[in-house]
């Protein structure tokens, strides 16, 4: 998550990097698309399908080791994957999880895989949908981040309103002013984005680094995760009475599909980074090269973020809710498997993977208007007309070990470019000295500054990264943590930016080598493809479709409640999770 106005840091969902074993048996598929698997006239996947003889000796071979079992439920013994999930999952001092996959595993057992056949049955375009009036309903909206990550929401929010539906924007206390000027009813939820922001950077992942860390973390998830209910059916500042009918959500909210459950309300998910297991790319928040292994990467980032709140939802769930303790895994392996999920994003940066099916869409961006009402500083717009377009350079609320070091690179790397630029200041505390060729910025809409600019260098957030190639910016991402990697990977692939440049390894020759590459007329030409391919969307109204078109009927909503699944294996397992948060 990040800041499309300000560059503010991703605090998605915090989770491990998850580091798999080398040895995993590589899939014949590249990067970004669907493995090719061949299928005889006898084949059959996990759904029951049958295999071939071939196919059946294949698989028997790889289940002859122990380790392969543990992917099969029906062969063996909750007790003995337990054993074998311990040992091939460590976790790590540094909040990573080593992770081994055996060589012999069949790729069919490990990703359950799907007939692809059966994911674009039932489904229905968003642009060919019409939104039909609906009686008017009250949604709230639970949103965790930064104002990034609020930002979507508040158009997706005011275009709901447009429909006369009541819609109250649920986030932290920082943000009041940003919703209430927008249009939208507000109510504060619980935690901090700045101590968020600054703990993601940090740790790189879900798992505390060190112990002292522990009760900071705990303190901002559960402040997050009891302000929830409150959120859904108390007054707001102005005492007038409110029950909501309707949730829409980003995972990062924690106990939000426990609320809906309670209150027996539909909820609708949406997100600007993937979340739904796929085998075209890796959980973001994993660190896994073979494709083999992408999508394991989901369940297990999945199974670390549960077994890390395990204990403090179903606290809630019994002090809160009034509903029973759960222990199965949260996530892609149970309760939100009927759960629709909405990616904003757009099709044409990443295409929707053939394998997620018909509750599940990519929307497109969902762009807030601020430029229109936007009215730069004097001293900026004499500064833009003295000379040529500038380089961006901003990484907004993510803060920075060395901003002095950095500031050094970022002046001389212009400077030897022969490139006029704009820092943004942010949280990171960039711009201690400058020059005239060079202009310091503290807070400007990104949809008005990147119109200004030749090409754009930041962390490479959902928004940021949006806003960049709407407005046909040649971009390179500095990755810090979380989705920006992804991020930045897209970019590349699609051709309208350098390699990512970690932040680990920001140095002066790369980001001379990443402005040179930015500057190059095929690079500004496929900035132009992308900007005019994405300007033909209408990313906001693609999610209020996707609302209604997953809104269930209000007999069906009455009649939903969804069974909690037992996973019990993985009890004891989690011991070792909960002690590193400090869990009893």
């Amino acid at each position: 998550m990040e800041d499309s106005t300000n560059g503010e840091g991703s605090t998605s969902s915090p989770a491990p990097d998850v580091i798999v074993d080398r040895r995993l048996l590589r899939a014949n598929t590249l990067h970004g698309s669907i493995p090719q698997i061949k299928r005889s006239k006898k084949f059959k996947s996990h759904c029951g399908l049958e295999r071939s003889k071939s196919d059946r000796s294949t698989q028997n071979t790889a289940l002859d080791h122990p380790r392969a079992k543990l992917f099969d439920d029906d062969k063996m013994s909750n007790k003995k994957k337990l054993k074998i999930l311990k040992r091939i999952a460590t976790v790590k001092d540094n909040g990573t999880v080593e992770f081994e996959v055996p060589d012999n595993v069949s790729r069919e057992l490990v990703f359950e895989s799907v007939d692809a056949s059966i994911a674009l049955n039932d489904e229905r375009n968003l642009e060919s949908l019409e939104v039909h009036c609906k009686p008017p309903m009250q949604i709230v909206m639970l949103i965790v981040g930064t104002r990034g990550d609020v930002q979507p929401f508040l158009a997706i929010g005011k275009r709901l309103q447009s429909y006369g539906h009541r819609v109250r924007l649920a986030t932290h206390a920082n943000f009041k002013e940003f919703v209430l000027s927008s249009g939208l009813e507000f109510f504060p939820l619980g935690g901090d984005p700045k101590i968020l922001a600054e703990y993601m950077v940090k740790n790189k992942g879900f798992l505390p680094s060190t112990p002292s860390e522990i009760s900071i973390q705990r303190k901002q998830m559960k402040e997050i995760i009891y302000s929830l209910l409150s959120a859904c059916e108390n007054p707001d500042d102005s005492g007038v009475s409110f029950k909501a009918e309707a949730i829409i959500a980003n995972p990062p909210a924690y106990g939000h599909k426990h609320v809906a459950e309670a209150l027996k309300i539909p909820i609708h998910v949406f997100f600007t980074m993937p979340w739904t297991p796929t085998a075209v790319f890796p959980h973001p928040l994993s660190r896994i090269k073979q494709s083999a292994g992408y999508r394991l990467s989901y369940q297990i980032v999945d199974s670390m973020i549960w077994l890390g709140i395990r204990d403090m939802i179903n606290d809630f769930r019994k002090k809160k809710l009034k509903l029973r303790p759960v222990t199965y895994l949260s996530g892609a392996h149970g309760f939100s498997s009927d759960i629709p999920y909405g990616y904003i994003w757009s099709p044409h940066i990443v295409p929707k993977p053939i394998d997620w099916g018909p509750k599940i869409d990519v929307v497109g961006f969902c762009f807030l208007d601020l430029a229109s009402n936007y009215e730069p500083p004097e001293p900026l717009v004499k500064w833009l007309d003295a000379g040529e377009k500038p380089v961006y350079v901003g990484f907004g609320s993510l803060p920075l070990q060395e901003p002095e070091k950095m500031t050094e690179i970022i002046l001389e790397a212009l400077e030897k470019t022969g490139q006029r630029g704009i820092i943004n200041k942010g949280w990171g505390g960039l711009g201690n000295r400058l020059k005239d060729s060079v202009y310091l910025l503290d807070n400007c809409p990104h949809d008005w500054l990147f119109l200004q600019c030749k090409a754009v260098v930041h962390h490479g957030g959902a928004g940021t990264t949006a806003a960049g190639l709407k407005a046909a910016c040649p971009t390179t991402i500095v990755p810090f943590f979380g989705d920006q990697p992804f991020w930045g990977d897209r970019v590349h692939a699609r051709g309208v930016g350098p390699a990512p440049i970690p932040i680990d390894e920001f140095t002066l020759p790369k980001l001379i080598d990443a402005i040179q590459f930015m500057l190059e007329p095929k690079v500004k030409e496929c900035a132009f493809e992308v900007a005019n391919a994405m300007n033909s969307e209408d990313g906001v109204e693609g999610a209020v479709k996707a609302f209604f078109k997953h809104l269930p009927s209000r007999t069906e909503s009455d009649e939903h409640e969804s069974p909690p699944v037992s996973s019990s294996f993985l009890r004891q397992y989690s011991r070792p999770v909960r002690k590193c948060f400090g869990c009893s």
